[in-house]
């Protein structure tokens, strides 16, 4: 799977559109390759809220 299939997959899933998948920066994660640079650098688990972010686009929709 390459980028491209990878956020059209992301997008047909989630119901965005690729641009914003695109955006968001999704990518492929491969444990066999040699990651070193995130190995040393120690990052807390990078995930998405669905329901928190709808909350706060409907909180800036009303707000606008």
């Amino acid at each position: 799977m390459n980028q491209n299939d990878l956020n059209r997959s992301l997008s047909r899933a989630t119901g965005e559109s690729v641009r914003t998948i695109k955006r968001l920066g999704f990518s492929l994660f491969d444990p066999g390759a040699n990651n070193t640079e995130s190995d040393t650098i120690d990052l807390p688990p990078q995930v998405v809220d669905w329901d928190q972010l709808e909350l706060d686009r409907i909180f800036l929709a009303i707000q606008a």
